[in-house]
């Protein structure tokens, strides 16, 4: 835990000892009354919050262990998220906590997940696959990078429900987006080399899409081609779903001096 969390009401209370963030303090970091420790809000300021009192004295039947009190002190904004969409094949639920936890700790500002026609459906109906676990291991991942931004994360029953919600929100249309498909099968050129080739059209918003474990339908490759998606490979090896998003959000960051 490289930074504390808390929601806007939080950070105005006491933590209560059983907490697990009180845990952390305590018990690994060896956090004393008067110490300092890094804070945040999610989603907002990150600042520095210290230790006034740890109240044993005000246990109750429902909190046996007492109370953390602090204060906190903004002192920035948070680091910002990067402006990279991730559109992602849902994965088997093992790999997807990874896969969320690593998209939060590069900086992405969105994740969409999304059934695929090649995709495992059983997938979609695991405890793991919910909106409200999903934002869990995202913020998980926000911790581990020290950051307070969450990315946001959205589901959709198919590729193309994706690209059109996407659209209904203007962030495909223009030159100000940059849209990548990611495709072992069929690709057009490599991912390295387009961002080259594009290096001077500074997008606002770059979007880049990968399929799930089998990859991309001849069906899907075609939707994603006819809303402006460039099929683009990364090499001849075959990448896991979770590397493979890695890998392609680590390269789209480095061209854009984020890395």
């Amino acid at each position: 835990m490289n930074i504390c969390l808390f929601t806007q009401e939080e950070i105005c209370r006491p933590l209560s000892m059983s907490d697990e963030r009180a845990e952390h303090l305590l018990r690994i970091l060896h956090k004393k009354e008067g110490d300092s420790f890094r804070a945040g809000i999610i989603n907002g300021q990150a600042g520095t919050a210290v230790i006034t009192t740890i109240d044993h004295a005000s246990s109750t039947d429902s909190n046996p262990l007492g109370f953390i009190h602090f204060s906190f002190t903004p002192e920035s904004d948070g680091k910002p998220l990067h402006p990279l969409v991730m559109i992602i094949g849902f994965p088997r639920p093992i790999q997807l906590k990874r896969l969320l936890r690593d998209m939060a700790g590069l900086g992405v500002c969105q994740v969409h997940l999304v059934g695929t026609e090649l995709g495992e459906k059983s997938y979609l109906k695991s405890d793991l696959a919910t909106t409200q676990a999903g934002t869990k291991m995202l913020l998980d991942g926000t911790v581990q990078a020290a950051s307070t931004h969450v990315p946001l994360l959205v589901r959709h029953d198919s590729l193309l429900d994706c690209i059109q919600s996407l659209e209904s929100d203007a962030l495909l249309h223009g030159e100000s987006s940059l849209c990548m498909g990611l495709d072992n099968v069929k690709p057009e050129q490599s991912l390295s080399r387009f961002l080259l080739n594009n290096d001077k059209k500074k997008p606002s918003l770059y979007i880049a899409a990968i399929g799930s474990e089998r990859g991309w339908t001849d069906n899907e490759r075609e939707c994603l081609s006819d809303h402006g998606f460039a099929l683009l490979g990364m090499g001849q090896r075959v990448l896991r779903t979770e590397t493979a998003a890695t890998v392609c959000a680590s390269i789209v960051l480095s061209s854009m001096g984020a890395l």
